[in-house]
This record gives structure tokens, C-alpha cells and sequence, in this order.
């Protein structure tokens, strides 16, 4: 029967909700809108067919605006006489909380056809899950679409609003439309102070949950091969949706990686979840078991049409226990708490591992064509929302998360659409992958072409031009799709593309370039590791100690990207007198500087002593000239490099000047790139060479060769100068006001750094900040407003630099004539 979900959730002694019963009086179809709160505030849209209401949960409440897609996760059919209901659902039955009227009216299909006719065309769309139809209320008028988003579970929906008279063009929300004297605005105003009391007691946000406040889950980088490690352990990588589980007294939320609510969905795993009398959050997959007892990600999509088959939760972490963080524990202690915890059970199963044997584990996996394994070292800690390298995946098959960007017009007899055009992430740029057209049967081809018809656009969202067979239909790029592929081509394009499945669980902000990296060895190699330089060896120690904790990226990450990248920071650095930044514990050390280290050096390390009037002494400085020294020094924690602006043979004179604009902390990117492009304009119309790299960190450098001509003092009273010149074109948030105070909260105009003795971070050197991010030189056409420094770390610098070489060289050329262009700057 249509309501028997209905019936079963509610006891009717208790609720004073309507009773289920099939029901349709009137000559038009109704709908209505309830806002309810109960674990968190959401909207309920319900559409009159058949004697019952078709009910959608939308989180984020109806729009008016075309361009946005509201989730909507269909639920339960709801009583004909539900369309009345408000009132106080009492605490301890299902949907306990408040509930009122939002807005109602009646609807019917694009055409207004009479009831009969409607009703056989809206249960079409309904089966085909594209349904369309007109909405005549209070607040929401004109046409709607409620598309089905396949891939996902069967529930997941988009409410979509057509472009018609009653659109409306800009921010919509509808919390806006809903009166301050509301009965549920009311509770909140009364409740609010008790509410963040109980927030506070329990660090999770369960009595006011909103998708906003979700805890997001760790994530695992991946790798290319198997690796046998004795303080690793090895887990089956489940194919399926990775879910968070928040127990607490009694009540359940259960949700996915993006915080989309599993509650409706899922309701097996819910009622199995509540047997686990604890208060805890658990990490886990959801996944559906097929015949052979392997998990199948198609059958898990399609689950309401497949009941037949087994559906399992497991879990293989634990983030909270007795409202306890416990996330800084080593894994193998958590897991044994979780194992003690998950009981015997057929829907919620511990998920056990292997330790040591990564080789053998993964060729039985190959063997049951499992997705693949995920590596875990065994004292790792717990960090939400990161991407870390003591998590790490071993994909069965080679595979990339895509964004669809685009798509082609079909040829021959195929239908919808030819090809899909697929980007990822570079930065904050949508960067090309390639396009497939293969994977696809004829009803996945509709399927997606259902979701991809709404968000078409006129221009393409990628920054550069793409080049394709046929010409593009560009789409706003919002679905993420899997994609399996055989290799990557030097032009970062795939091979071989082939379709496999949308992932509407995950989101186009995490779809980034996720090429293997090689395995890493075991933890015994690893962590004294000796590095040879013809007849020179280098001692390195505790390679393995993480140096950035949320990353999980290394001390010998450092030592190996520096060795990547040797060849072109090393000239650079030659005899440098090197101002030694050290963080031997990680970027949560906050390090110190480190100059008069020549003496403890080994022999082979090159050094040069400087006196020193502040120190009143001789400082002997290190000379980085070699691999080998690059090497030691990054064994010494060494993150970051400090060179002088002078070598040893013209101490006195700088090779270079440096403007250093240095934001505060209420600047934004975009505001110290028009600084940059300001100061590139001024220097470019006295035809003043110049470079600009990113400091690594919130700011950017400007760059004048100066060929060992001039002393530092004459250095910087020129980039005095030009400071003065470009705070005068933008006094409103640029300073050359040393002084914190005086200076407030603009961006600092530095010529100060062109002093003996000074140091900035080199060109390619890492910064000791989140993300390991290097400050990198760029082409003046690339400082526009879509940079970011973050699109420079420890791994893309390196790929980038084989793209682009080494085009900072021209800072150690023959340097500008002062005199010269100081007349210019007279002009």
C-alpha cells in the first residue's frame, strides 16, 4: 500500500498527525510546503497524486531562482489531509519537532489540463524522473522541474525553477519569506542559549545539526603500487558511499562525505545503529553486497529496485567516543575501541584489516576484482576534511573523479549527446582532462542528458581554449563523474576514457588531479636513509616524522621534492650566504633561524665568514652549492631556503631588488594582485625589466635584475621610489608605513628587504604553512584574478616546472641601468 511507510513510522496514540488514508476531494491538485524543525530546520514539498502527497525533503527550502538546484530527497508518500497539518510532533516520535505552513495552493501540468489528464502526465514524469508542472501558491508561482539525479540513491532529486515570468534573478532564500513570528522562529529565539549550551558539552553539532556543520571525513592519497610494512595495516578499499555515523543518546544522523543527510535513506542501517548503545561518530562505507558477496556500487545507486540484495555499513573508524575527541589516538587503539563497540551483526559489520602482508593483500583482492585496498599506517591520527600520505589508496583499477564541462551532439543512431568534455581542479581553474563517449547504454545516455539539459550555459568554463572533434555545448560544471583510464599523456590528457558512474556524492571543490604517487617503502628503509653525491654521503634521520600533520606530507617529502627540483632552485643559491630557517618538528614548530652554522658542518660543506656589527662577531655562514648541501640542510629542517640578495664575491652589491607587497590579514588575494599588476605597469612604461613570483604564503614578490652594479643602499632607494609611486595610484589599501600601528589594516609596500643581510624565501622554496605551498614564479599574464598561491605545493611545482622550465633566470642577468631609469620614473 502507498502509505504503509507512512503508517509504520507513526504511533497515533502519540502524534497528532494525520492517520494515513488515500483521499482526493477536490476538482484541482493541491501542494503544500511545511517548514519543520526536528533534528535540524528543513522544508517539506508535497504534490497531490493519486489520493496521496508526494513528499520531497529539501534542505535548503524551495527557490525562485533558475539558477540554483535545490537537493531534494524524496521520502515516504504522506495522507491527502497531511496538506493541513501543523502543530507539534512530540518528542520520540519520528520527525519529532515543530511544524508549519510555508505556503500551499494547488498545481497541475505544463499544460493546465484537467485533473485526470494532469495526473497521468505528472505520473509519467514521475516514472521517468523528470517531472514537470506548474505551481499557483502564495509565495511560489510558475513552472518547476523535480529531476531525478541518478547515480546517486534512488531519493536524491534536484527542484529546479523554469525561467518564466516568475523568476527571479538573484539571491533566493527562503528562510527570507518566512515571518520573524513564525511558531518554529519563535521556539529558536526561545531555545537558542540552551541549544549552544548542549552544543558545547557534546563537540558535535547533533541537536542543531545543518548540513553546513557536518564532520567531513579523512581521506587517503593515492599510490601505485602494493607495499609490505610491518607498521602498516591493510584494509579493503569497499566500494561504495563513504558515510559518517553520530550516535548520540539514542538518536542517529547519518550522512555523506558532503553532508548530504542518509537518514531517509537508509532507514536498515539506522535502526541497526541504534542497537550501539553509546554515544560515539563513526567512519564507514555503505555499501551493497551482490551475489559473489563483493560489493557492487550499481546495485547500491539502484538499492530501492534491489532489496533483494544485502546492505551493509562498515566501519572502520572512530572519531568520538563517550563525547571524547579521540581522533589524535593512533589508528590501531581506535580500532580496537571500534571493535569492542560493533557487535555481532548482519548491517553494521566491523571492518577488519591485515597487518605487514600489503602484497599479498592486494593480489587477493586483484583476484575477487575488488576496488582495490587502502593502506594505513598503524599510529596514524584521525584528520577530518584532509587528504593525507599515511592513508593511502591502491586502486585495482586506474581511475579520476572528473567535472563535466561539456558535451557533444551525438552522430549516427546514438542519441542525447556524443561525448562528455571532463576538467578537474587546478586551483581555482577548471583544468581540460579529455572527453568519453564510452561507458554509456541508452538509458545512462538519457539519464545524464536529464541533468545535464538545466545547466546548460553559453561559455565555456574553462580558462583556456579546448580543443575538441566536434563543437561543445558548454554546462555549468556542478556534476562529478567517475572515469576509468589506462594512462595519463604527457599533456596531462587521459587514455582510453571510459564512463563509469556519476558521483553525486562527491563535490566539484575536491575534484583535483589525482595522480599516483609511488608507493611509499617501509617505515625500516625510510627512516634513516643515506643519499649519495658521487663520493659525498649524506646521513638523513626520521624521514618518516610528519612535518605538515593535516597533509601527512614528510621530512623525506621535503628532502625528495628539493631533489626534483634541484636543478633549478640550486643556481639561485651558489654562493649565498644561506640565513638557515629551521623547523625540525613541522610547521607546527615555529622554527628558528639558524646563521653561524658552518663550523658544525661536515667538511664537504662549503662556508664563508661575514662579520657581523649587530652581533659584534664572525657569523659563518653556509654556502648551498651542491645537491649534497641542499640535502644536509633539508635533514636539518630546513622547510624553507633564505638566501642573500649578494653572493660572496660582491657581498655588497645585490643581484636584484625586491618589493615585497605584504597584505594584512584583512587584504584579499585579488587586492595584492592589482598592487602587482600596478607596479608591473609603472615599471613596464619606463621600460624597466621586471619578474614577479608568489611569496608562497599571501603575498608576491617584484623582482628587478640589478647585476651586481649597485650597493643596497642604492638598491632600495630606488625601490623606495617606486613603492611611493604605486601607494599614490592606490592610497585606499596600500601603505608605506612601516610602523604596525600607523599603518592599519593595508597592504605593505616592502623596498625595506633590499638591506645587507636580509633574506626573503627563495624562488622554489617551500613555505613551513598549510598546503606546503612554494613560492613560485609566474608569467605576468597569469597574475589576474584567478590566481591563487595555493595552486603551487609540493606536488604541482614540480609537474609545472616541466611544462614551463625555469623562467626566472633573467633575475641574475645583466641588470638595468639606475641612472637611466631613474630619469624615467622622474617622467
Amino acid at each position: 500500500m502507498q502509505l504503509d511507510s507512512y503508517n509504520k513510522k507513526r504511533n497515533f496514540f502519540k502524534t497528532i498527525e494525520p492517520k494515513g488514508r488515500i483521499k482526493s476531494p477536490a476538482s484541482k491538485l493541491s501542494f503544500v510546503v511545511q517548514r519543520h524543525k526536528a533534528s535540524h530546520l528543513h522544508y517539506d514539498f508535497r504534490l497531490e497524486l493519486d489520493g496521496t502527497l508526494k513528499s520531497w525533503a529539501v534542505p535548503k527550502g524551495p527557490s525562485l531562482n533558475p539558477h540554483d538546484k535545490r537537493l531534494a530527497m524524496m521520502v515516504e508518500d504522506h495522507p491527502y489531509d497531511y496538506k493541513n497539518f501543523k502543530g507539534i510532533i512530540p518528542e520520540g516520535n519520528y520527525g519529532a519537532g515543530i511544524v508549519e505552513i510555508w505556503d500551499t495552493g494547488y498545481y497541475s501540468d505544463l499544460n493546465n489540463s484537467d485533473k485526470k489528464t494532469a495526473e497521468n502526465q505528472l505520473r509519467e514524469g514521475l516514472r521517468k524522473g523528470n517531472l514537470k508542472f506548474k505551481l499557483y501558491g502564495k509565495k511560489l508561482k510558475g513552472e518547476f522541474a523535480l529531476v531525478k539525479l541518478k547515480g546517486k540513491e534512488s531519493n536524491a532529486w534536484l527542484l529546479i525553477k523554469h525561467n518564466d515570468a516568475y523568476a527571479l534573478h538573484k539571491e533566493y532564500s527562503s528562510e527570507t519569506y518566512t515571518p520573524k513570528s513564525s511558531p518554529i522562529n519563535k521556539w529558536l529565539q526561545l531555545h537558542s542559549k540552551s541549544v549552544k549550551k548542549k552544543v558545547k558539552a557534546f563537540p558535535l553539532p547533533v541537536e542543531s545539526k545543518k548540513l553546513s556543520d557536518y564532520i567531513k571525513p579523512m581521506l587517503a592519497k593515492e599510490t601505485e603500487k602494493p607495499f609490505d610494512d610491518k607498521d602498516w595495516l591493510y584494509e579493503i578499499k569497499w566500494d561504495g558511499y563513504r558515510t559518517i555515523a553520530e550516535l548520540k543518546d539514542g538518536n542517529i544522523q547519518l550522512y555523506s562525505r558532503n553532508g548530504i543527510t542518509f537518514n531517509s535513506s537508509y532507514p536498515l542501517v539506522i535502526k541497526e545503529l541504534k542497537k550501539i548503545n553509546i554515544n560515539a561518530v563513526l567512519d564507514g562505507e555503505i555499501v551493497v553486497m551482490d551475489e559473489d558477496g563483493n560489493p557492487n556500487f550499481q546495485l547500491l545507486q539502484d538499492h530501492e529496485n534491489n532489496r533483494k540484495y544485502a546492505i551493509c555499513y562498515y566501519v572502520f573508524d572512530i572519531l568520538f567516543l563517550a563525547g571524547k575527541n579521540i581522533c589524535s589516538s593512533p589508528l590501531w587503539e581506535r580500532k580496537k575501541l571500534l571493535k569492542k563497540i560493533i557487535k555481532k551483526n548482519d548491517v553494521v559489520k566491523y571492518s577488519d584489516h591485515i597487518s605487514e602482508k600489503g602484497k599479498d593483500f592486494f593480489n587477493v583482492a586483484m583476484k575477487r576484482n575488488l576496488e582495490g585496498i587502502v593502506a594505513k599506517k598503524a599510529d596514524s591520527e584521525y584528520y577530518p576534511g584532509k587528504r593525507t600520505k599515511e592513508w593511502l589508496k591502491i586502486k585495482n583499477h586506474k581511475s579520476q573523479d572528473a567535472i563535466i564541462a561539456g558535451f557533444t551532439k551525438p552522430t549516427g543512431s546514438r542519441k542525447h549527446f556524443g561525448a562528455l568534455v571532463l576538467g578537474v581542479l587546478d586551483g581555482s581553474s577548471l583544468k581540460y582532462i579529455g572527453h568519453t563517449g564510452s561507458g554509456f547504454d541508452n538509458q545512462l545516455l538519457k539519464e545524464v542528458s536529464d541533468l545535464l539539459t538545466p545547466l546548460i550555459r553559453d561559455t565555456s568554463p574553462f580558462d583556456k581554449t579546448v580543443k575538441t572533434n566536434r563543437p561543445v555545448t558548454w554546462v555549468k560544471p556542478v556534476l562529478v563523474c567517475e572515469i576509468k583510464y589506462s594512462e595519463w599523456t604527457k599533456d596531462g590528457i587521459m587514455r582510453h576514457p571510459i564512463f563509469l558512474r556519476l558521483r553525486p556524492d562527491k563535490s566539484p571543490k575536491e575534484t583535483t588531479l589525482q595522480v599516483p604517487q609511488e608507493a611509499i617503502p617501509a617505515s625500516g628503509e625510510e627512516e634513516d636513509k643515506i643519499y649519495s653525491f658521487g663520493n659525498i654521503r649524506v646521513q638523513t634521520t626520521h624521514t618518516n616524522k610528519i612535518f605538515w600533520p593535516e597533509e601527512g606530507i614528510t621530512k623525506g617529502d621535503v628532502i625528495n621534492y628539493y631533489m626534483s627540483i634541484s636543478d633549478y632552485i640550486l643556481p639561485y643559491l651558489i654562493n649565498r650566504p644561506q640565513s638557515l630557517k629551521r623547523n625540525p618538528n613541522g610547521i607546527k614548530d615555529n622554527g628558528f633561524f639558524h646563521k653561524d652554522a658552518g663550523h658544525e658542518a661536515p667538511p664537504w660543506v662549503k662556508s664563508f665568514e661575514i662579520f657581523s656589527e649587530s652581533a659584534n662577531k664572525d657569523i659563518d655562514y653556509i654556502l648551498c652549492n651542491n645537491k649534497a648541501t641542499l640535502t644536509y640542510m633539508n635533514n636539518l629542517g630546513c622547510i624553507e631556503i633564505n638566501p642573500w640578495h649578494s653572493t660572496i664575491s660582491a657581498l655588497n652589491k645585490p643581484d636584484y631588488l625586491i618589493i615585497d607587497i605584504d597584505p594584512s590579514d584583512k587584504n584579499n588575494f585579488e587586492q595584492v594582485i592589482e598592487v602587482a599588476n600596478v607596479i608591473h605597469d609603472i615599471l613596464e612604461k619606463r621600460k624597466i625589466t621586471n619578474f614577479c613570483k608568489t611569496s608562497g604564503a599571501t603575498g608576491m614578490h617584484i623582482y628587478i635584475p640589478m647585476g651586481k652594479k649597485y650597493d643596497y643602499d642604492q638598491v632600495k632607494y630606488f625601490a623606495q621610489i617606486i613603492c611611493i609611486i604605486a601607494n599614490e595610484q592606490l592610497p585606499a589599501f596600500t601603505s608605506i608605513e612601516r610602523n604596525l600601528q600607523k599603518r592599519g589594516e593595508k597592504i605593505y609596500l616592502d623596498h625595506l628587504q633590499n638591506r645587507r643581510g636580509q633574506t626573503i624565501a627563495s624562488v622554489y622554496s617551500l613555505r613551513p604553512i598549510a598546503g606546503a605551498t612554494v613560492s613560485t614564479p609566474l608569467k605576468w599574464s597569469e597574475v589576474k584574478p584567478t590566481l591563487s598561491p595555493k595552486q603551487f605545493d609540493i606536488y604541482t611545482l614540480p609537474q609545472r616546472l616541466k611544462k614551463t622550465g625555469d623562467i626566472f633566470s633573467g633575475i641574475l642577468g645583466t641588470g638595468i641601468d639606475l641612472k637611466k631609469c631613474l630619469k624615467q620614473l622622474d617622467k
